[in-house]
């Protein structure tokens, strides 16, 4: 399926590209996010009187994820589990614990913007981690988990 992108998609193109995407992912993904339009004639002359609005409006996003990342990168979260005696969690700490923690902190991020490479935290332990806080700007913060004994 042919869609206009309306943001820059990661892996996909730019604001303003016209690119080819399977059906599903545009079907169930791209325009219920309105991340991207049909390539239709009518879609495209919208598009194209709209393109500066969009430009600018997508530039304040990308002003305002770089003026975050440059006050979250480096930072350091903690988060206490229990936890028995050999540094296992009961449990796990998962990105909507790292999130809502930032959140406590005073940074607005969601649970899908924090990466976890190795899934799940399971172990006492200090972690980085990658929040990516726009297509173009990731940055690094440092999570420590404290183990609660019971």
């Amino acid at each position: 399926m042919q869609v206009i992108l309306l943001e820059k998609v990661a892996n996909v193109g730019d604001l303003g590209e016209v690119a080819k995407v399977k059906d599903g992912y545009a079907r169930n993904f791209l325009i219920p996010q309105r991340l991207a339009k049909r390539a239709t004639k009518e879609n495209l002359a919208q598009f194209e009187a709209e393109r500066a609005e969009r430009v600018k409006a997508a530039a304040e996003k990308l002003a305002a994820a770089q003026a975050q990342g440059e006050k979250l990168a480096g930072s350091t979260v903690t988060i206490s589990q229990k936890a028995g005696v050999d540094g296992r969690l009961f449990g796990s700490v998962t990105n909507f614990d790292i999130a809502e923690a930032l959140k406590a902190n005073g940074f607005a991020v969601e649970k899908m913007q924090v990466r976890l490479p190795n899934g799940p935290i399971k172990t006492v332990s200090e972690q980085t981690v990658q929040i990516a806080l726009h297509t173009d700007i990731v940055v690094d913060i440092t999570v420590q988990v404290a183990g609660e004994h019971a």
